[in-house]
């Protein structure tokens, strides 16, 4: 029987050995990397049964990475491995698609545990769509943003929080919250300057 294949991103290599040893006991095959950017291409290109990423990296961070994840391969699930200041940042991912998070410093038990119960969740749950359902209500949200200045600082410190009065998929609100511009008009068209104001914002800041 072929092992589980992990993959693990972070740019401390502390924290990759400290994972793959755990795993690596657990009889999981665990392959890791530094780059995020580096990470999100192998978890694209290559055959893996769970990922786990940091979700503050100096190239590209955690949310991207949750994001291309999902939207190329649903059904893989993705925990995020996060420190105390991103703690609330791995909450708000599980709303838009992660399944767990674990914080540094995290004891094998608590991994174990996470990698585990996101593996028996994964087999059992149908994956969330991944394209463009709710046009209008992503409209609505760009122009909001545009022009309420309170809303748009809700969106930078509250991130998928603000958006529960709308009607969109985990997807559409990563779109929204990763500043994915090309996506987003892909789906709907050419945006305004105004409705782009808070997706170019938001590509620019790293909040994670």
């Amino acid at each position: 029987m072929d092992k589980t294949k992990v993959l693990v991103i972070d740019d401390e290599k502390v924290v990759l050995d400290s994972v793959k040893k755990i795993l690596a006991d657990e009889g999981y095959e665990v392959e890791v990397t530094l780059s995020g950017r580096d990470g999100l291409k192998d978890a694209l290109e290559s055959h893996y049964d769970i990922v786990l990423t940091d979700i503050r990296m100096p190239d590209i961070g955690g949310m991207r990475v949750l994001r291309d994840i999902k939207r190329f391969k649903p059904s893989l699930p993705v925990i995020m491995i996060t420190g105390y200041a991103s703690v609330k940042s791995s909450v708000q991912a599980m709303k838009l698609g992660a399944s767990d998070y674990v914080e540094k410093p995290f004891t094998p038990d608590q991994l174990i545990k996470a990698v585990d119960t996101a593996l028996e969740t994964a087999a059992s749950r149908k994956p969330e769509p991944q394209e463009l359902i709710h046009k209008q209500e992503m409209i609505k949200v760009l122009e909001r943003a545009s022009s309420d200045s309170d809303f748009f600082t809700a969106l930078l410190e509250q991130a998928a929080d603000a958006l529960d009065e709308y009607d969109l998929t985990g997807a559409e609100k990563l779109a929204l919250l990763t500043g994915d511009a090309s996506w987003i008009e892909d789906q709907i068209g050419t945006l305004t300057p105004s409705q782009r104001r808070w997706l170019d914002i938001r590509r620019s800041a790293e909040i994670w």
